[in-house]
């Protein structure tokens, strides 16, 4: 076999050997030429997430399409000795002992329809985990399409007609906040639907639309957006998630009203006339800004303790016929810091500790805001691209650990499947031909293995009907 620097040589050619799949691109392939008439048989490109996916993913679709085969060829071959030894009761081995032909043959017709079921119930529930696992919705994809069509038609606003991001995040609220109520509602999430976050939306587009020239509200509104609404992309970890709905509705909330108040602050022509509050508005007086912005905040944490945590107290909890609350969800998740941390609390006390927490975290992101960010525009674009480079990091993390790993699930559960319909304490008869190249091919497989992750261990020998074995047992 040549290698890369070698040129090819008139020896008798061996025989051919599948490539390893590799993580580059032949020049050829850039450049419409083939491989002899290229220096370079090869040149590695950039390691992109497609890449990743093509290479976690696709390899262990090829491993898992394998083993179905080797599986399937044993189910066969062992379906085949149940009936040869069948066979030989019937024809005089332990027919006497079964009270005659006629039971055995009784026997044999009654175990195989129970083999039947059980290896069709079997393969109805695989095919069904394949199509889940393999198949993708078609919501999914309208909404993977819409979510990079999203951020291509935000950049050309921003950069060619600024004065239009405003209207294009009040039409995109128009169509993400109803799909949220509505799966939500279905869901039983919706006491969600009264946390900050939709608060401070509520509040920017009254703003924009209501109240242009009112400063109060539009210093309660930068800050709250500047502040707990953008960094809560960190600390709740949205994710860009493109064929997720739910994942993009989230992260629409909390990063794209900061770039529509990035805008209004620093790049809008002429602000002063669509947005009069600006006007006598050169910097943030830094009492002022945190006064409004707290008198305002309170206003929804008084409400929202008055008609949810009291209110609704008896609906919220964990189990059936509950509703959850980010109150709820953060107190019973134990792995989280917040839930470590009120568990030194007494449970009467966890509700005042959590808003006085909360009210303490929102003053605290918004400091920025006020000092730096209305001042700077760099400082403003600096801290736009550090929370999108957030949801990005968590987005690639979620595409290549949390769906890969979701994936192995699926085929470690198909695995145990395919394992429990192939067990037995029987010894396997003599392979046959057909056998004999899947063992081979699985020997490959382990092989390949070494340069993906572990092989999936051996299914056991298939097992003899239950009926059957217990009239063997009676006959010892």
């Amino acid at each position: 076999m040549t290698t890369p620097s070698e040129s090819p040589s008139t020896s008798t050619p061996a025989s051919p050997k599948p490539a390893r799949p590799t993580l580059g691109r032949k020049l050829s392939d850039w450049s419409g030429r083939s491989d002899d008439d290229s220096p370079l048989e090869w040149v590695p490109s950039a390691f992109t997430l497609i890449d990743v996916i093509d290479t976690f993913v696709d390899s262990r679709l090829d491993l898992f399409e394998r083993r179905l085969r080797a599986t399937s060829d044993k189910l066969r071959l062992r379906a085949s000795s149940v009936k040869t030894r069948a066979a030989e009761a019937l024809s005089g081995g332990i027919a006497v002992e079964w009270d005659g032909p006629v039971r055995a043959r009784e026997v044999y017709e009654r175990e195989v329809a129970k083999y039947k079921l059980k290896v069709s119930t079997r393969v109805q529930r695989l095919a069904q985990k394949w199509r889940d696992a393999t198949v993708v919705r078609t919501r999914d994809k309208l909404s993977f399409c819409f979510g990079v069509f999203n951020v291509l038609l935000s950049a050309l606003l921003y950069g060619n007609a600024p004065e239009w991001v405003h209207i294009a995040y009040t039409a995109q609220a128009l169509y993400f906040l109803p799909v949220r109520i509505y799966t939500y509602r279905r869901k039983s999430y919706h006491y969600f639907l009264f946390d900050m976050c939709y608060y401070a939306t509520l509040l920017n587009l009254a703003y924009i639309w209501l109240f242009p020239a009112s400063q109060t509200v539009f210093i309660a509104a930068y800050c709250m957006t500047m502040g707990p609404l953008a960094w809560a992309v960190a600390t709740w970890r949205n994710s860009l998630v493109f064929h997720s709905l739910d994942k993009v509705t989230s992260l629409f909330i909390h990063i794209y009203p900061p770039l529509v108040f990035h805008v209004i602050v620093h790049d809008f022509p002429g602000r002063e006339t669509r947005f009069p509050a600006l006007t006598a508005m050169p910097r943030l007086e830094p009492v002022k800004a945190l006064l409004y912005t707290s008198v305002i905040y309170l206003i929804w944490q008084g409400l929202y303790w008055r008609f949810i945590l009291v209110g609704r107290r008896d609906k919220i909890g964990e189990g059936e016929g509950k509703r959850t609350t980010s109150f709820s969800y953060l107190v019973n998740d134990k792995r989280g810091a917040i839930g470590r941390a009120l568990e030194y609390f007494k449970p009467r006390n966890r509700e005042w500790v959590f808003m006085l927490a909360q009210f303490l975290y929102t003053i605290f992101t918004m400091l920025p805001a006020v000092f730096f960010f209305y001042n700077s525009s760099r400082a403003s674009g600096a801290f736009l691209l550090f929370i999108f480079g957030v949801s990005t990091w968590n987005g690639a993390c979620y595409y290549v650990e949390v769906f890969g790993r979701r994936f192995e699930r699926e085929l470690e559960s198909l695995r145990k499947e395919l394992e429990a319909a192939t067990s037995s304490p029987t010894p396997a008869p003599t392979p046959t031909p057909a056998a004999v190249d899947a063992d081979v091919d699985e020997m490959d497989i382990a092989k390949d293995e070494g340069d993906h992750g572990e092989a999936i261990p051996e299914p056991e020998p298939m097992s003899m009907p239950e009926a059957v074995r217990d009239e063997d047992r009676k006959r010892r």
